[in-house]
């Protein structure tokens, strides 16, 4: 079979605009819960989109690591590829796709860095290996082999043997805080449900539905 001949079609759930919450964050957590009860592998899981000075695009999945009325919360190295892109360009876009539920949310925003206090609370929340691994990966450099990697962490396994691993500087949070928050339910014959919130300048927000 070739891949043009790949098809699914989609009648699980319908999304109706008089079903849904007024605010997207609640709407989210909603879907969210949802998708924890289907048991979806890792709902977490999101796409993130970011440009580099010259408007060229990289993606790649990240975890969320919360959603409150602020926005999308994840973490990572300053110095990687998206760190330095989410510098040049402040604005980024995320996807969540839960194919049990055929479900996807789209999210576009600005992005703002965390305050330190709050990335320094999670990263002592992290796991004593995941810890290490921050301090130890130069994330999105070159590097000679796989040995260079394990040397670093073997060498910052020492000087962190006891105590408490401080949070690296180069390390911390982001909030993507969403211009447009879009839900897309998958429908028969291509003619999905998307429902599409836009923060308007008075800070409402308005839920609009658009063509599939």
């Amino acid at each position: 079979m070739s891949i043009a001949d790949l098809r699914q079609e989609y009648a699980k759930h319908e999304l109706d605009q008089d079903h849904v919450e007024d605010d997207p964050i609640q709407q989210f957590e909603v879907w969210f819960d949802e998708a924890l009860k289907a048991e979806v592998e890792e709902p977490n899981a999101m796409t993130l989109a970011t440009t580099d000075e010259l408007g060229r695009p990289a993606a790649r999945i990240v975890l969320l690591k919360g959603a409150d009325e602020r926005g999308f919360i994840f973490y990572s190295n300053y110095d990687s590829q998206k760190g330095q892109q989410l510098t040049a360009n402040p604005h980024a876009a995320l996807v969540f796709w839960w194919e049990p539920l055929e479900r996807q949310i789209r999210i576009e925003g600005e992005v703002e860095k965390l305050p330190d206090k709050e990335s320094a609370d999670y990263f002592k929340s992290r796991p004593y290996g995941s810890q290490l691994g921050a301090w130890a990966s130069p994330q999105s450099r070159v590097i000679e082999s796989r040995e260079v990697l394990e040397k670093r962490l073997e060498l910052v396994s020492a000087e962190y043997n006891e105590g408490e691993v401080p949070r690296p500087p180069h390390w911390g949070g982001y909030v993507v805080r969403p211009r447009t928050i879009e839900f897309w339910q998958g429908r028969p014959n291509r003619l999905h449900d998307r429902l599409r919130y836009r923060h308007e300048e008075s800070g409402q927000w308005t839920l609009e539905r658009l063509a599939p």
